[in-house]
C-alpha cells in the first residue's frame, strides 16, 4: 500500500519515519504530475514546496495552528494531506479549487490568490489568539504559521505587516519564506538580491554542495547515520544565521537559510521556531518545479501554470488554436514604442502572463518588473508620466483592485498620461472568485476623468491601444478577457463620436426599432447572435459597439431614443457597471427609453469555465432573446435559433 493512500488528515504523517516521509515525498510529485497534467493547474509552484508541506503538518497542528499560504497556487500538497484525494477536476465546476477555499475544509484558511498579504492575516490571527488566551486556557499554545513566496516579499503590504508584527513580541507567529528565487518568473529587486547573497554564503553553499556529494557515496546504513548528522548541521547553520542582517534590524527572530528539500533539516527548524513563542522567521530554500525534468529544464516560468500536457515529455496535449488577446496585444504595443519612444512598460512579476515580453525584448530597457507591487507600479507610472513619457501598466483586472487609490489620487487627480492594460477582464473561470475580474468597469469609471475601452475583437484592441497611448492628460484604460480572441467583427458603419454599428433591421415608418442593444466588448458576439434571433421573430433591433464605454458616448443616447428598449450587455456586475453610466446619461439628457442591464451578479463568482459562468448570469444569446421578447410583446414568444431559420 503506498503511503499516500494511508495519509486522510495531517495526524496520519506523526507515526511516519524521515524515510517513510521521503518516500511520501516521492509518490505526492508522481501524483501531482500524474493528476495535474490531466486538468491543468499550478505544477511548478507545487512540486517545489512538497516536503516544506509535509513538515509543516507534522510539526504543527492544522487546523488548530492555522497555515496561511501566500500566494494560495501552492497549497495542493496542503489539500492532499488534508484528505483531498480527488483531483479528476481540479479547477473545474465540481471539483478542487485550484487555491484554499473553506468550504472544502476547516484547514483551509485564506481564500484570496492575491500575494504579499499573509503575513498581515498572521498579525490579526495571532493577536486574536493572544488575547483570548489571557481568559481561555483553550486557546493558549497556538501557533500562526504564514507560508510566503520570496515573490510576495517585493509587495509594500509584507513590510507594512513586518513593522507591527515585531513591534508585538509576545504571540506564537511563524512565518516561512519559501524561497525559490522566482514568484511567476525570476523575482527582481533589492530583496531579491538580499535573499540571493544569503543562499550564496559561503556556509551554506559549501554545506549543500558537500553533504550532497557525501551523501551519494554513501549506503543505505552510512546514510542513516549521516541524515542525524546533517540535520544537526543544519540546526547549527541555523542558530549561527540568527539575525541575519536585514532581519535583525527588524528585530525579528531569523532561521536559516534550511534546504527546503530536506525534510529532516526543515522539521528541526521548524520545531526550533515553534519553541521560541515570538514572532521568528524562518528561510527555506526550495526549487520550482523540483523532481520533474520538464519543469526544472523551463527557463521561462518552471511550470508555474500549465494547461493539459503529455507527463512524460511535458508537452501541450493541444497545440494552442487562434490568437490570444494577449498575443494581440504583445505584437501592437511593440508596434507603437517603435514609433513613440515615450512609451514604456511596467509591469508587476507577470512580464510573459500579460505579453511585455516580446516589448522588452525589443527595447531593452524600456520595460520595468516592479515586483508584486501594484501600487508602486501605478503611482510610479504617474512619476513618468511627469517626466515626459508614456507608461503602459499592464496587470491583470483582478489586481488593478489592488491600486485603485494610487489610480485615484496620484494619476487622475494630477491628469498624468497613463495607459492600463488589463488582461484577463470580466469572467476568467478556473482560477477562481480572486482571479475573475468582473470588478474593473464598475470601480473605475467612477474615477473623474477617465477613459476607458472594451475592444470586441483584435482589430479594435490595436486600434484602442494606439488612441490610448496618444491621450497625455488623463487615465486610459483598455480591458479584454483570458482566451482566444475570436474573429474580426466588421462594423457596418462608424458614428461621427467613434461609436460601430454592427448590426440593424429595418426601422418602422416613425424610424423607430424595438431593441437596441449595448454591447460592451467580446460580449459584441452575444448581442449580434441575440438581436438575430429576435429579428427572426419578428422583432427589430440595433446592435452598437461604443468601443469607448467611458464616457458615454453623444450617440449612444441618441440611438437609445429611437428604440423603445435598451439592452446593455456586460461581462462584469451589473452593479454600477456601464449599464448603470449609460442610464445616468439618458437621464441627464432626458431620454426616457427603458433600459434593462445585464451583467454578472453582485457574487464572487466560483470556478469554472467561462461558459458556465456567462450561462449562470443569464448572458447567452438564447437567454437574453426569450427574456427581451417577454419584455418587449408582454408574453414569452418562441425564439428561433439560428440553426432553425430558413
Amino acid at each position: 500500500m503506498a503511503i499516500l493512500d494511508r495519509i486522510r488528515e495531517p495526524r496520519d504523517l506523526d507515526a511516519l519515519t524521515i524515510a517513510e516521509c521521503e518516500q511520501l515525498a516521492a509518490e505526492i510529485r508522481e501524483f501531482l504530475i500524474a493528476a495535474v497534467s490531466r486538468t491543468g493547474g499550478h505544477l511548478g509552484p507545487n512540486l517545489g514546496v512538497v516536503e516544506l508541506t509535509i513538515a509543516l503538518h507534522r510539526v504543527f497542528q492544522s487546523p488548530r495552528d492555522p497555515i496561511v499560504f501566500d500566494t494560495g497556487h501552492q497549497s495542493y500538497v496542503h489539500k492532499l494531506l488534508t484528505g483531498r484525494r480527488d483531483f479528476s477536476a481540479l479547477r473545474s465546476r465540481g471539483g478542487l479549487a485550484g487555491y484554499p477555499q473553506r468550504s472544502e475544509s476547516v484547514h483551509d484558511i485564506v481564500e484570496s490568490s492575491h500575494a504579499s498579504s499573509s503575513l498581515s492575516w498572521a498579525d490579526g490571527i495571532s493577536r486574536a489568539f493572544a488575547r483570548r488566551a489571557q481568559s481561555d486556557p483553550s486557546q493558549q499554545h497556538r501557533h500562526v504559521v504564514a507560508v510566503v513566496g520570496d515573490g510576495a516579499l517585493t509587495g509594500g503590504m509584507t513590510w507594512e505587516a513586518l513593522n507591527n508584527i515585531t513591534d508585538d513580541n509576545d504571540r506564537n507567529l511563524v512565518l516561512v519564506v519559501n524561497d525559490n528565487g522566482r514568484s511567476y518568473a525570476p523575482t527582481i529587486g533589492g530583496m531579491a538580491r538580499f535573499l540571493n547573497s544569503v543562499r550564496s554564503k559561503g556556509a551554506y553553499r559549501d554545506l549543500q554542495e558537500g553533504s550532497e556529494k557525501l551523501f551519494s557515496r554513501l549506503g543505505t546504513p552510512g546514510r542513516t547515520v549521516y541524515r542525524a548528522a546533517r540535520g544537526a548541521m543544519r540546526g547549527l547553520a541555523s542558530r549561527a544565521s540568527d539575525n541575519q542582517d536585514l532581519y535583525s534590524n527588524l528585530d525579528i527572530k531569523y532561521l536559516g537559510p534550511v534546504d527546503g528539500h530536506d525534510l529532516h533539516a526543515v522539521e528541526e527548524v521548524l520545531r526550533q521556531a515553534k519553541g521560541y513563542g515570538r514572532p521568528t522567521l524562518v528561510h527555506v530554500i526550495t526549487e520550482k518545479g523540483r523532481g520533474y525534468a520538464p519543469a526544472e529544464n523551463d527557463v521561462a516560468d518552471q511550470f508555474h501554470a500549465i494547461g493539459q500536457i503529455d507527463p512524460g515529455s511535458g508537452e501541450p496535449v493541444e497545440a494552442v488554436t487562434g490568437r490570444s488577446w494577449t498575443s494581440v496585444f504583445r505584437e501592437r504595443i511593440v508596434e507603437l514604442a517603435d514609433a513613440d519612444e515615450r512609451i514604456i512598460g511596467i509591469t508587476a512579476a507577470m512580464l510573459v502572463p500579460t505579453g511585455l515580453d516580446a516589448l522588452a525584448a525589443r527595447h531593452p530597457g524600456r520595460v520595468i518588473d516592479v515586483g508584486i507591487a501594484e501600487q508602486h507600479a501605478v503611482t510610479s507610472a504617474a512619476g513618468l508620466a511627469y517626466g515626459g513619457l508614456h507608461p503602459v501598466v499592464a496587470v491583470y483586472a483582478t489586481f488593478m483592485n489592488r491600486a485603485f487609490d494610487q489610480l485615484l489620487m496620484d494619476v487622475a487627480l494630477h491628469r498624468a498620461g497613463v495607459t492600463f492594460v488589463l488582461d484577463r477582464a470580466g469572467i476568467t473561470g478556473p482560477d477562481g472568485a480572486s482571479h475573475n475580474g468582473v470588478w474593473d468597469l464598475a470601480t473605475l469609471q467612477v474615477v473623474p476623468g477617465i477613459r476607458i475601452a472594451a475592444p470586441r475583437d483584435a482589430a479594435t484592441l490595436s486600434e484602442a491601444l494606439a488612441e490610448a497611448v496618444a491621450i497625455d492628460d488623463g487615465p486610459t484604460v483598455l480591458r479584454y478577457p483570458k482566451g482566444a480572441v475570436g474573429a474580426d467583427i466588421t462594423a457596418l458603419r462608424r458614428l461621427d463620436d467613434g461609436v460601430d454599428v454592427l448590426h440593424e433591421s429595418a426601422a418602422d415608418g416613425g424610424g423607430q426599432r424595438d431593441v437596441l442593444f449595448v454591447a460592451v466588448g467580446p460580449m459584441a458576439v452575444v448581442a449580434i447572435d441575440a438581436a438575430q434571433r429576435l429579428e427572426a421573430a419578428g422583432i427589430t433591433t440595433t446592435v452598437i459597439d461604443p468601443r469607448w464605454v467611458v464616457p458615454v458616448a453623444g450617440s449612444v443616447v441618441a440611438e437609445a431614443e429611437r428604440h423603445r428598449l435598451v439592452i446593455t450587455i456586460e461581462d462584469g456586475i451589473r452593479v454600477g457597471g456601464v449599464g448603470t453610466r449609460i442610464r445616468q446619461a439618458m437621464r441627464d439628457a432626458g431620454v426616457d427609453t427603458a433600459v434593462s442591464e445585464l451583467g454578472t451578479p453582485d457574487e464572487f463568482p466560483d470556478h469554472a469555465s467561462r461558459g458556465q459562468l456567462l450561462a449562470d448570469a443569464g448572458l447567452t444569446a438564447d437567454r437574453i432573446a426569450a427574456s427581451v421578447s417577454e419584455q418587449v410583446r408582454g408574453t414569452r414568444v418562441p425564439v428561433a435559433r439560428p440553426h432553425e431559420r430558413s
